[in-house]
This record gives structure tokens, C-alpha cells and sequence, in this order.
């Protein structure tokens, strides 16, 4: 085998484990059988979303290529106190029995930072610019998916949304790649992405969908309806991984990092999971309030 293919499967094995180990029950299973009641499973979850943007703030100061003014300095705390703000919310159990429309206008937020990447790109040359984006592109997704699970005290009971929702974009990304190798013909957006293909994209639509409906069947205690959330992660997983693209591409970085071998960055590993995660919740919000 390839040196660099086996170096890109070992490390793809050992992030799938840290995934699967933190956002289910069964990390603090394996950690308590061990030293009982060391940890629950709520606070592994905790632990891996602060790391994931912890390395994807510096990472994204990495990519934009900040100057020496203040702004490089307060992007932390600025990250900081937004995710505390979540996590005072994820750790008092309020996320899925409240809602505040200043969620609505934070994913609002969101859209108009892509917009601005694709359209707008000369107002990120400037440092104030890149200081706004990198708190909306990195720290408002990642504190939204504090609010995935269905987590409880009273029961200590943590939901598996966030796993499947990782399965699917893996699914997503996976499916658009075989159909798009096989079929694929129509570049998608040659200039950003040069291998995605129309044909893989639908491709990757459909047969996340078949997935879905399965996930639907046979785990009903998952939050809404998850042929809604297939659809919208065959969706916008592909629209996620053209927003990194267009950030490296826009200040001339190949990869985000280099703390996944064989994979990149952790912004290069979950620039789909970045743009799923406030779609998703947006559904979770609106189901509901239906």
C-alpha cells in the first residue's frame, strides 16, 4: 500500500473513533468502566467542539493571513465569549426547550459571510474584515452545535444527532465521489473546486436520501424527521466544502493545516459540518415551533 494512502486511512480510522467516542454515549461508558463516574458523555462532546474550535480559529487567523493590529489579538476572546454564551446555554439544558429569535439572526449572519466570500471578497483583505468572518464562519457554527443533541440532566440522557449527523455528510461526500469519478462530466464550479461534478453532487443528493430514509426508520428518538435533515445535508455539504475552497482560494492557502495527515486541517476535514450545522439546527428550531 501506499505510504500516503496508509498514512491518510490510519488517521481517517483514528478521527472516525474520536467522532463516534465523543458524540455518543459509549466514550464515558468505556471512561467509567475505568474510573466509575469520571465523566458523562455530555462533557466528551464539550470537549471535542472546544477543540475542533480552538485549532479551527487558529487555523482560519492562519489562512486569512492577519497583520500585526489589534484585530489578530481580540479574534480569541471574541470567539471566546461567543461560544461561552452557548455553552452556558448547552450546560443549563436550555437549547431544546428555548428559542431566541437572535438564532435566527446569528445564522443570518452566517449566509451573509458566505456572500461576502464569493462576492464581496476584497472587504476580507482588511483585517477588521477577517476578524468579523473568522467569529461568524468558525465560532457561531460550532457553538450552534452544542445545541444538536437532545441532552438532558435529569435522565443524563445525550441523543446521537450529532454521529449521524456526520454519518450523512461522510455518506454525502462519499457518494458525490463515486458517482462523480464514474458519471461525472458538468464541472460544478471548475475555478473553486475543479473535481466536483453536477452529476456527483445529484448523485450524492439521491443516494443520501436512501440512507436517510433508514436512519428515519430505524432511530425514531432522533429530533425531527431525518429525510428533511438528509436532504439538507446532501445539500449544503457540498456548498460547505466550495466555502473553504474559496477561502484558501481566495488568499492562496492549499490547505487549512496540517493536524490530520493525509487529511489537512480541521477546517479542511469539517467545512461541511460548518455549513450543515446551522442549516440543521434551523430545522431543529423550526420543527419545533410547528
Amino acid at each position: 500500500m501506499d505510504k500516503n494512502l496508509l498514512l491518510r486511512t490510519l488517521s481517517g480510522i483514528v478521527y472516525t473513533a474520536i467522532i463516534i467516542f465523543c458524540t455518543t454515549p459509549f466514550g464515558a461508558q468505556l471512561i467509567n468502566s475505568v474510573s466509575p463516574d469520571l465523566v458523562k458523555p455530555h462533557q466528551l462532546y464539550y470537549g471535542l467542539i472546544c477543540f475542533f474550535l480552538i485549532v479551527g480559529t487558529w487555523e482560519c487567523i492562519k489562512i486569512m493571513k492577519f497583520g500585526n493590529g489589534y484585530e489578530k489579538w481580540v479574534v480569541f476572546p471574541l470567539v471566546g465569549v461567543v461560544f461561552y454564551i452557548f455553552s452556558k446555554r448547552f450546560f443549563y439544558h436550555d437549547f431544546y426547550f428555548n428559542f431566541r429569535i437572535s438564532e435566527i439572526l446569528a445564522i443570518a449572519l452566517i449566509g451573509i459571510a458566505v456572500v461576502t466570500l464569493f462576492k464581496f471578497a476584497s472587504e476580507l483583505y482588511v483585517d477588521s474584515g477577517k476578524l468579523i468572518f473568522t467569529v461568524i464562519y468558525v465560532a457561531l457554527p460550532f457553538s450552534f452545535a452544542l445545541g444538536l443533541p437532545k441532552y438532558t440532566s435529569y435522565d443524563s440522557t445525550f441523543s446521537y444527532e450529532v454521529l449521524f449527523l456526520f454519518i450523512l455528510i461522510w455518506s454525502s461526500d462519499t457518494f458525490a465521489y463515486i458517482v462523480g469519478r464514474t458519471i461525472g462530466k458538468h464541472k460544478m464550479a471548475p475555478k473553486i473546486s475543479p473535481k466536483k461534478t453536477w452529476e456527483g453532487y445529484f448523485g450524492g443528493v439521491i443516494l443520501t436520501l436512501i440512507l436517510s430514509y433508514f436512519v428515519e426508520m430505524y432511530q425514531p428518538q432522533l429530533r425531527g424527521n431525518w429525510m428533511v435533515v438528509g436532504f439538507l445535508i446532501a445539500i449544503f455539504a457540498p456548498l460547505g466544502d466550495l466555502v473553504e475552497s474559496q477561502l484558501k482560494r481566495t488568499f492562496g492557502v492549499k490547505d487549512s493545516g496540517n493536524i490530520m495527515p493525509g487529511h489537512g486541517g480541521v477546517l479542511d476535514r469539517l467545512d461541511s459540518f460548518i455549513l450543515c450545522v446551522p442549516v440543521v439546527y434551523l430545522y431543529f428550531i423550526l420543527e419545533k415551533l410547528i
